[in-house]
């Protein structure tokens, strides 16, 4: 099992920025991906991004040059840098541990744009 605790989120003007980061805990792999995922009412989860052990990163188009993932390895850390943020980015983030067919998720974390 591995326990993910996300911290950050909030709510922030359009222009913005916020960060969000997430701690994994417990039964942690060698080598896996951490990424973040985003849901709104009434919609599909959905890839925001995500980072592997070796630092390969993939982003949804939606973000791309906005946000940026990042992780710390020795703390099993990772974080979201989220800038230049749109009222279309609003949903509740999670975080996500991903190991072969195993996936954990955070309990989820509210970002709010809004003026």
């Amino acid at each position: 099992q591995v326990q993910l605790v996300e911290s950050g989120g909030g709510l922030v003007q359009p222009g913005g920025s916020l960060s969000l980061s997430c701690a994994a805990s417990g039964n942690i792999a060698k080598t896996y991906t951490m990424g973040w995922y985003r849901q709104g009412s009434g919609k599909q989860r959905e890839l925001v991004a995500n980072i592997t052990s070796d630092g390969n990163t993939n982003y949804a188009d939606s973000v791309k040059g906005r946000f940026t993932i990042s992780r710390e390895n020795a703390k099993n850390t990772a974080y979201l840098q989220m800038n230049r943020l749109k009222p279309e980015d609003t949903d509740v983030y999670y975080c996500n541990y991903q190991w072969r067919w195993f996936n954990f998720w955070g309990q989820g974390t509210q970002v709010t744009v809004s003026s």
